[in-house]
């Protein structure tokens, strides 16, 4: 972590994460995208996710979830900063000549091995099927449905624990705590994430929220009857109502949101706490 000095009341308490091991050179541009912002908007317009909009323009990264250049030795090339996630991403170059952005692993660095398929030496960064995995590798980027790519275990500092093999399935120990059954053919990476340090961060001024795109929340105590359960009343009003409600007055605090019937729940071995 990188501390600042106080000289002023927001760098007293702003902690970043020390970029200094970070690449610098030029951007290849084809690995670059513009995404069209919606604000936490739907196609009709309407917000769905409140407290979006507004932040600094970012490039979006072509990231390689699938790894699907399989047999095909790669070397980290660069080490790089991605607006869009809190890990870490590396651009990796194959012995082909092809360029990818590839999900960055805790002791990743330039020169560092990547290599994706079923006869991988089982170290960090290798991409590999669950079933030839012992049990108790740590794995990130892990495949839900064989060939569809990475979808679960992608933030940074996270990593899967290998539980079991059983019936063509790999017991796999999420961050979350909860205990899940993953086709066996599925491919994951090994090891854990990068930027562990990510959740020690400290803003220190709203400023900074903001140029993420996040813009401030109202409590529902300071709004007005008509806008909220919580809202009204002469000062600090108490909440007036037994349960806590969002703003819509739905039931919230301790309320399941899980479809009962959801497909994945014969997959799930343990519930998370």
């Amino acid at each position: 972590m990188k501390t600042h000095a106080p000289t002023s009341p927001s760098r007293r308490s702003y902690k970043t994460v020390d970029y200094s091991s970070l690449s610098k050179g030029e951007r290849i541009k084809s690995l670059f995208v513009r995404l069209t912002r919606n604000s936490g908007r739907n196609n009709q317009g309407r917000i769905t996710v409140r407290h979006r909009g507004g932040g600094e323009k970012r490039l979006y990264r072509l990231i390689d979830w699938k790894q699907d250049k399989r047999g095909v030795q790669g070397t980290v090339e660069a080490l790089e900063y991605d607006p869009y996630r809190t890990a870490f991403i590396v651009r990796a170059v194959y012995t082909d000549g092809d360029r990818r952005y590839l999900l960055a692993w805790e002791g990743a660095v330039v020169g560092s091995m990547v290599f994706a398929g079923d006869d991988t030496p089982l170290t960090a960064g290798m991409r590999t099927g669950l079933e030839r995995l012992p049990v108790g590798t740590f794995v990130h980027n892990v495949e839900l449905s064989p060939e569809r790519g990475g979808a679960i275990v992608r933030a940074a500092g996270t990593w899967a624990e290998v539980l079991a093999h059983e019936a063509g399935y790999t017991h796999l120990k999420l961050p979350s705590g909860e205990v899940r059954k993953v086709l066996s053919r599925c491919f994951a990476t090994i090891g854990t994430v990068s930027n562990s340090e990510h959740n020690l961060t400290v803003d220190g001024k709203a400023g900074r929220s903001r140029a993420r795109g996040i813009r401030p929340t109202v409590r529902g105590s300071a709004m007005n009857p008509r806008d909220h359960p919580y809202g009204g009343g002469e000062g600090r009003a108490p909440r007036g109502t037994r349960r806590p409600k969002t703003k819509w007055g739905k039931i919230t605090g301790g309320r399941k949101t899980r479809k009962k019937k959801k497909w994945s729940n014969a997959l799930i071995v343990k519930r998370r706490r």
